[in-house]
């Protein structure tokens, strides 16, 4: 396993993580995903750390905190062998305080987070979303003090929009508060988006690219085909409304050329799909999950080897969009895209 720092930090992370949004699953999303109780956590825990992947990353609001409370009966007794990330901010209930990322919810959170995960400390507490309604001085203080009292180690976002982002990074240089180093986003083959404007960003300012569903909500698996009907045991069928937009047939040349360099390579369409991932620029680690061990051994088996940078080329061109305004001159006129020449 490959381990990169998170953005500009110190906290090296592996080119891989485990997502445990299928830990505790219950609801319609989150029991479509999976339903992973500790027993089998624990042996899944157990495949990551022995191929190297020692971030383990959660949320407050999947299944209503039976993930956090699963992951943290998983990795009990080897707690100093992991990094926790788990997010907030998403509402957890009905009432006034139950959402956003205000001082009191915040503390709340992290809080109840802490009891139950099993832990005295969270190696990256992240945003869940941005709130518009607090202060970002109010949000970023908070968090100040949080990783003075040593419950925090590093900070992040999740789901902002670039403005959002930018306004935060300012107002933490501007008052010496924990800067994030990680944005955990949507990027995959088939939704390029993050590269308009998050990429640029992230490079600019040293936050380092946290990439969930790099498989585009089970759709880059390879068992969705043109002219096929959706398989029976796709969770498309339940949770495709509440996942990334995606065009079908942009999405069928996708997966034909995927598979071809899966032909070509021996590999996997989730391996090459996630081996893409990270050759991109600002790119972390890519979250993986699983619902069993074979889909996790699968999934590991996207590192440890390269893209030949033709195979990269063709799967460029195959997911490539036109970028929306006012990104679209940068890349077609030669007098903007001298002024912003392209990351790489």
């Amino acid at each position: 396993m490959d381990y990169r720092n998170l953005g500009a930090s110190g906290l090296r992370v592996p080119v891989l993580s485990f997502g445990a949004g299928t830990f505790g699953g219950s609801g319609p999303l989150f029991g479509a995903w999976g339903n992973t109780d500790a027993e089998e956590a624990r042996r899944l825990v157990d495949i990551c750390l022995e191929a190297g992947v020692n971030l383990f990353d959660t949320a407050d609001v999947y299944s209503a905190g039976a993930s956090e409370e699963v992951l943290g009966q998983a990795i009990r007794g080897r707690r100093d062998a992991v990094l926790i990330s788990t997010k907030t901010a998403l509402p957890m209930g009905e009432g006034p305080q139950d959402w956003g990322a205000s001082r009191a919810r915040l503390i709340r959170a992290t809080e109840d987070a802490l009891r139950r995960l099993g832990t005295d400390y969270i190696d990256l507490l992240q945003l869940h979303a941005f709130d518009a309604s607090t202060p970002v001085e109010e949000v970023l203080s908070t968090l100040d003090r949080l990783v003075a009292v040593g419950k925090v180690r590093y900070v992040g976002a999740s789901n902002f929009a670039g403005w959002e982002l930018m306004k935060s990074l300012a107002a933490a240089e501007r008052h010496g508060y924990p800067r994030y180093v990680a944005h955990q986003v949507y990027y995959s083959l088939a939704g390029r988006d993050y590269e308009w404007e998050l990429m640029p960003l992230g490079a600019d300012q040293g936050v380092g690219a946290l990439v969930w569903s790099p498989l585009a909500w089970g759709r880059l698996t390879g068992k969705l085909r043109r002219g096929q009907p959706l398989p029976k045991s796709s969770r498309l069928h339940e949770t495709a409304q509440y996942g990334p937009p995606v065009d079908d047939e942009k999405l069928f040349d996708i997966v034909e050329v995927l598979a071809t360099v899966a032909a070509e390579t021996g590999r996997t369409v989730p391996q090459i799909a996630i081996n893409w991932l990270l050759s991109r620029p600002t790119v972390s680690s890519v979250i993986i999950g699983a619902r069993n061990e074979e889909q996790l051994r699968q999934n590991l088996g996207a590192v440890g080897w390269s893209l030949s940078k033709a195979q990269i080329e063709r799967l460029d061109a195959v997911s490539a969009v036109t970028a929306p305004y006012p990104y679209f001159p940068y890349r077609r006129q030669e007098g903007f895209a001298r002024l912003n020449p392209p990351i790489v």
